[in-house]
């Protein structure tokens, strides 16, 4: 980003706080946190933050997920929870939040590459880490404990179809246009633009940096009109096969070959594969997501396989390809020289080359980020609980009532496993994603618990019943 933001990002980023409260006391607590997170991750200006001395950036990632915290404090009849009880899920979210401070403890030696001097970090950058760790997960937070109905998850869904045709306006116009929008309204551009032209057009970027994240949500919102067309739920008055077929269409527009190859397999699958078999794909991805890593360590996958597989479709392609397996061999070889709490911060676990220390790493997928950065603790508990609802949501199908929810809550579990394991080519994990994977765990706690009552009531109605002896 060499140009400088204009006074109006700042003014958005501010302002973000006061338009949250309007549409808390406007709408729901459930309704109001959805659009506060998803209308900041859409809208704010991406790159640009606020500094305050020893405080994590405030940047349009922190700010709407502060904002929803302060509308649920301010408008839910029930103060928020961060944790509930002790389980799985709370091991996990304690060793999120606090092995960052472990790691930065470990890694006070200074690194010396050639000419590049790499600084050791402290306890000062450890509690850094942790607050920006909780600050990240707190739209998670709020999901879990305020969008757990089924209701809730007919309302992502919706929100989601409803976000994607609003936005889709300034897709198409990018998609003719260039990737202008964000210097135009904040006075700089993010990228350079010819790196999102493709086939005598461009990517769209809007106001999400790059074209691949535009063209990832583009593809949650045909997944999510495909699902709200399968059980005839309405947004408004348009035709939901229409709505399909249109944000589809525009997911085709943006250009993108993972995303739309995750399109081309889940609304099929949305629209006419039982929610079980939705699940079953859901609960693959996320195992691959998961195993992953472990493969690339025991040097068993099958990389060279894939790479003559591309070379017949795309020679450009399958170039890329062997440079992302070679750059991850690379940090991965890095990362495992300290395997269990990482390198830490400031680029200590990327890989330097040559007198001069020159960076070499190109750092695409977050697993290989959060591996270098915090180790195996730090991967296993942050993709263990980006997964675990996706296996849990399996488990909870059952106790679903009616066909809708059922529907609802498979393909919230398979956009959330295709977000999970898109985290190994890419990087486009947001506080939306956590938004939606806080829904999907929630939803489920509620399910079991549901069962929990009436399997107790039933028992209780039992006893008495029975002739005493």
């Amino acid at each position: 980003m060499d140009e400088t933001p204009n006074q109006f990002a700042y003014v958005a980023l501010t302002c973000w706080p006061l338009f949250a409260l309007y549409l808390y006391r406007r709408l729901s607590v459930s309704q109001a946190t959805i659009w506060t997170i998803l209308g900041g991750y859409l809208l704010l200006p991406v790159g640009v933050d606020m500094k305050i001395p020893m405080i994590p950036d405030f940047t349009k990632s922190s700010i709407p997920n502060l904002s929803a915290l302060l509308g649920c404090v301010l408008y839910a009849r029930r103060p928020p929870r961060f944790f509930q009880g002790f389980g799985l899920v709370e091991i996990l979210l304690f060793c999120i939040v606090f092995s960052p401070f472990l790691t930065s403890i470990l890694n006070g030696d200074e690194i010396h590459i050639g000419n590049t001097s790499l600084p050791g970090v402290g306890a000062y950058d450890g509690g850094s880490a942790v607050i920006a760790e909780f600050m990240s997960l707190l739209s998670f937070f709020l999901a879990r404990q305020f969008l757990r109905g089924a209701e809730d998850n007919t309302e992502i869904l919706r929100v989601l179809v409803i976000a994607g045709l609003a936005y889709s306006l300034p897709i198409l116009f990018e998609i003719r246009m260039s990737p202008q929008l964000n210097r135009w309204v904040y006075g700089y551009a993010f990228t350079n633009i010819t790196g999102e032209m493709r086939n005598g057009g461009f990517r769209p970027e809007v106001f999400l940096g790059l074209g691949l994240t535009v063209a990832f949500f583009s593809m949650t919102t045909a997944v999510a009109a495909a699902a709200l067309w399968r059980t005839k739920t309405g947004v408004g008055r348009f035709p939901l096969a229409g709505v399909t077929a249109y944000l589809s269409f525009v997911l085709l527009l943006c250009k993108a070959l993972g995303s739309l190859t995750y399109g081309a397999v889940a609304v099929p699958l949305v629209r006419w594969a039982s929610p079980r078999t939705q699940l079953v794909v859901a609960c693959v991805l996320v195992t691959v997501a998961l195993t992953y890593p472990m493969l690339r360590v025991a040097d068993v996958f099958p990389t060279t396989s894939i790479f003559q597989v591309a070379q017949m479709v795309d020679e450009d392609r399958a170039d890329s390809l062997n440079t992302r397996f070679y750059q991850e061999g690379q940090l991965l070889a890095r990362a495992l020289e300290r395997p269990w709490f990482g390198w830490g911060r400031y680029g200590r676990s990327r890989v330097y080359n040559g007198y001069l220390g020159t960076d070499s790493s190109l750092t695409d997928g977050l697993w290989v980020i959060v591996l270098g950065s915090f180790g195996l603790v730090g991967f296993a508990t942050t993709f263990g609980l980006m997964a675990l609802p996706v296996f849990r949501a399996a488990s909870a199908l059952k106790f679903a009532r009616s066909p809708q929810e059922r529907s609802h809550l498979a393909a919230l579990a398979l956009i959330v496993g295709i977000i999970v394991v898109d985290q190994l080519p890419n990087a486009s994990f947001s506080t939306w994603s956590w938004l939606l994977i806080g829904a999907l765990l929630g939803r489920t706690e509620a399910l079991c618990s549901i069962s929990s009552r009436r399997a107790g009531s039933a028992d209780m109605g039992l006893l008495a019943g029975r002739p005493i002896s």
